[in-house]
């Protein structure tokens, strides 16, 4: 794609199928990862042409995740080298692939990437499957909006996919008929209530109809998560991880059938297995210690570990469900994005934030990046 590492280059010649671009933007910035293990770099590359069915977006916001620092320490998801991380993006349609309806030139939306170099998001323009790209509200900025595809994504497969080696626990989701509110009087626990996939499992659980819905979060974050959904909140500084099940029995005398452990350490995994309920659901986010994932236990329990991607093969069915949704969902107030924090800089700004996102150094909020403001 006529990468170029650490020099940024301009062309005066147009780019075939982008009459809106500035001749000048033929070659775009990126934020590149040149090998396995290399730390990330800025430089150019050309801007990729939508193929069936895709849109080619200009990335107004690129939000960060924790499998970005993973992406670049460890070589993992990427198909080859030279790669680009980033998994959530907002901006704007630029040009349309053959076939594509459901979207018009200059629409505002957000999506997710694949690990392909062209639909990573630390880049200036991007690609993404038309299906899975949702309008955004006006109500909502790009920034807001590049809050929300990785951690709504990860929440929702984890509650309401089907069952799988990687799908979820296969609750009725509340935009299906008789999904709303289905679930009252049944007690839940999100561990981890105000990182971001946390808020998204929280909101889903409110409209799922849940109660009570307990979460643990520190106490600076209390009004945080009860905004989400949470109606109690168990400070994880004070009441660690074996505790639990003694702060819980005074909340509820009800075994808990559903806990989305947001965290996903080995203690944090360890205590949830034990609270959890016969013919339970324990939702991972990382590698489980627990259970076996796809299978139930004797006791009827189910492991869960959640892979959170939409463009992947086995979730693209349920990501078309819930994309089809999720302007909707937005629009009424139902789900809200994270709190924002803005990275200055642009995609040169993007190292040290990964880090610090990588390294937990962040908390109830999400980093984004602009990545047109790149100097």
């Amino acid at each position: 794609m006529g990468t170029t590492v650490s020099s940024f280059t301009r062309s005066s010649s147009g780019v075939d199928g982008l009459p809106s671009i500035d001749m000048a933007l033929q070659q775009q910035k990126a934020l590149l990862l040149p090998s396995k293990g290399a730390p990330f770099a800025l430089g150019t590359r050309a801007i990729p042409k939508p193929r069936l069915g895709q849109v080619l977006i200009k990335i107004e916001s690129a939000a960060i995740n924790p499998c970005d620092y993973y992406i670049e320490q460890y070589g993992v998801l990427l198909d080859g080298y030279p790669g680009i991380a980033g998994n959530d993006g907002a901006g704007t349609v630029e040009v349309l692939g053959e076939g594509v309806t459901s979207l018009q030139k200059g629409d505002r939306v957000l999506f997710q990437c694949w690990y392909t170099i062209d639909r990573g998001t630390f880049q200036q323009y991007a690609l993404a499957d038309a299906p899975r790209a949702a309008k955004i509200p006006k109500t909502l900025s790009f920034d807001e909006a590049s809050t929300i595809p990785s951690c709504v994504i990860t929440a929702a497969i984890g509650l309401y996919a089907p069952v799988g080696a990687r799908g979820g626990a296969a609750l009725t989701p509340p935009w299906a008929p008789g999904g709303l509110g289905k679930y009252r009087n049944q007690p839940a626990l999100v561990i981890g209530g105000s990182s971001s996939v946390g808020q998204f499992a929280l909101q889903f659980l409110k409209l799922s109809g849940f109660s009570p819905i307990i979460t643990t979060a520190s106490t600076r974050n209390i009004e945080y998560v009860k905004a989400a959904g949470a109606t109690h909140v168990i400070d994880y500084h004070t009441t660690p991880y074996p505790a639990l099940p003694g702060a819980i029995a005074g909340i509820t005398t009800q075994l808990v059938p559903v806990i989305y452990d947001a965290i996903s350490s080995e203690d944090s995994q360890k205590a949830a297995w034990a609270l959890l309920a016969p013919h339970g659901k324990l939702i991972v986010t990382l590698q489980p210690v627990v259970g076996k994932p796809g299978e139930e236990a004797e006791d009827g329990k189910r492991l869960v570990h959640v892979f959170g991607n939409v463009n992947d093969p086995d979730n693209v069915r349920f990501g078309d469900e819930l994309f089809s949704v999720l302007t909707g969902l937005l629009e009424s107030g139902a789900i809200k994005p994270n709190k924002v924090e803005v990275v200055e800089g642009g995609l040169a700004g993007l190292p040290k934030a990964v880090e610090r996102v990588g390294k937990r150094d962040v908390s109830a909020v999400k980093l984004v990046a602009h990545p047109q403001e790149t100097p």
